[in-house]
């Protein structure tokens, strides 16, 4: 039975090598987002490791701004997208296919990358950006039969960090499990990392999270899963960290969006529809602008309702 404050992220780091481990569960999060979508069995489930696994990825970065976790595909789904941002507030969605066929026990192949033409890339875009800078992408192709195959080949390749993965998820819970290596010099830009010498921490270390099951991840929570996992280790863990459901759409964001595609384009599609109607993809919300509104928003640049509710 899960709880209305079951969402943690817990880090840990082992005293004897340098090795560090993030546990996260989202149930709370996880539910808002499935919820909002309706995907089928095997999407959902794809689409809750790669939440988690975004998670999990945000939080090994010093980066204050946006990650966005995308994989797209030639498969049945041709996109999956995850955005967190540096609180751990989390948005997700998928793009399925006009009239695929979903087979309930597909996986990341058969689901996304049917012809292995896939790609995984990576975004990190700063909070505060200078004019003209443009946003950190990595793209690698996309490898492995499963998310966490994919971006522990995006990280070697990309990043050069030897990276271990455990995801499950289910229309309730996404769960993951992430082991690190960590460079001897703390990474780039990093300060000196004085931990132990145990040179064969990190084969222990994987060979232990390698007994955990989907069960267990999806099952038991963060910090009793790392002390069942690594009791006989010695860890240093820090205070846990509360990941939450949260889209960034507003209507003042649609406004500046209408002003961007001009008066001229915007009275052309409500002479033809009536009305411009935009929908979210991550949480469904719509924001529609009638001719009253548009008119206001293009003399005042307002983006209230000119004319009562819009839904």
């Amino acid at each position: 039975m899960t709880s209305p404050s079951d969402d943690s992220l817990l880090k840990f780091i082992f005293r004897e090598g340098p090795v560090r481990g993030e546990i996260v569960r989202l149930g709370t999060s996880w539910r808002a987002i499935a919820a909002r979508h309706g995907f089928p069995a095997p999407v959902t489930r794809l689409l809750g490791e790669a939440t988690a696994a975004a998670a999990l990825l945000s939080t090994t970065i010093k980066f204050n701004g946006t990650l966005i976790l995308q994989i797209h595909g030639d498969g049945p789904v041709r996109l999956l997208v995850v955005e967190c941002q540096p609180d751990l507030s989390l948005r997700a969605t998928a793009k399925i296919r006009d009239g695929a066929s979903i087979d309930p026990t597909a996986g990341l192949r058969l689901l996304v990358n049917v012809n292995g033409g896939g790609r995984c890339a990576i975004t990190l875009d700063p909070r505060d950006r200078q004019p003209g800078q443009q946003p950190y992408q990595g793209i690698v192709p996309l490898e492995g039969e499963s998310i966490a195959e994919a971006l522990q080949a995006y990280l070697r390749q990309s990043e050069q960090l030897d990276t271990r993965l455990w995801l499950a998820a289910d229309d309730s819970l996404a769960s993951g499990l992430l082991l690190q290596k960590l460079p001897r010099d703390g990474g780039r830009g990093g300060a000196p990392i004085r931990l132990g010498e145990d040179e064969d921490l990190w084969d222990r270390a994987i060979a232990l999270a390698g007994t955990v099951t989907e069960g267990e991840l999806l099952a038991i929570p963060p910090e009793q899963l790392a002390h069942r996992l690594f009791w006989q280790e010695q860890t240093d863990r820090f205070a846990p960290l509360s990941p939450r459901f949260a889209c960034s759409c507003s209507r003042a964001r649609i406004g500046r969006m209408l002003l961007a595609l001009g008066r001229d384009e915007a009275d052309d599609i409500i002479a033809e529809q009536g009305r411009i109607s935009v929908t979210c993809d991550f949480c469904n919300a719509t924001y529609a602008f009638d001719a009253v509104d548009a008119h206001q928003l293009f003399v005042s640049g307002s983006t209230e309702p000119a004319s009562g509710p819009t839904h």
